[in-house]
């Protein structure tokens, strides 16, 4: 009996939570922004990775509440923590941006972060791993090649841009002025300007 009622308190745990992340965001189209964040609050505090993703969001753009990128990186870590691959992504671009003092391990659970969102589909993870990958202190341009056609292959005109220049310049990859135009024209079709430039 006691087993049974430990699970139904669990199980309204969870359904409360869920109910009030779903009113934080139907409070946050609505411009109720205090509401919103009330909400998120509310079950973030009671373990709910998606409502403490919500939270860092609400601290992050000053939503709600006042701004506060350390609130915001509590939280994303806190979600990153229950594997919620957004979170992962936007706390190790905090770490990486806002803490650049970071010792060496920290700075690799930072990237291991990024590569665990990567991997879940998070095409911003994609873009800043290939990124960070082809200017790090020592490129690793065939691993942040990967990243950038992931990204690219996720919509991401930007980052088609990038694997334009990888071809041009022969960066992971075998120059291919050819492969570049393709990459150049996908990007610029997409409306990126420096992809039109270099067409030009």
């Amino acid at each position: 009996l006691e087993e049974a009622a430990f699970q139904l308190q669990q199980i309204f745990r969870i359904d409360i939570s869920i109910a009030l992340n779903i009113l934080g965001i139907e409070s946050m189209r609505a411009g109720h922004y205090r509401i919103a964040y009330t909400c998120f609050k509310l079950a973030a505090d009671r373990g709910y990775s998606k409502a403490q993703f919500n939270v860092g969001l609400c601290y992050e753009h000053g939503r709600g509440t006042e701004k506060d990128l350390e609130k915001a990186a509590f939280y994303y870590y806190q979600a990153a923590s229950s594997c919620h691959s957004m979170a992962q992504y936007r706390y190790a671009r905090y770490l990486l941006c806002h803490r650049p003092e970071i010792e060496r391990d920290r700075q690799q659970k930072a990237v291991t972060l990024l590569e665990q969102a990567a991997t879940a589909g998070i095409a911003e993870a994609q873009a800043y791993l290939g990124v960070f990958y082809m200017r790090g202190l020592q490129p690793k341009e065939k691993r942040g090649l990967k990243y950038l056609l992931l990204a690219a292959n996720n919509g991401d005109a930007q980052s088609r841009y990038h694997v334009g220049v990888c071809y041009e310049q022969g960066l992971g990859v075998q120059q291919n002025l050819a492969e570049a135009m393709k990459h150049y024209r996908q990007a610029a079709a997409a409306g990126n300007e420096k992809a039109q430039e270099r067409l030009r």
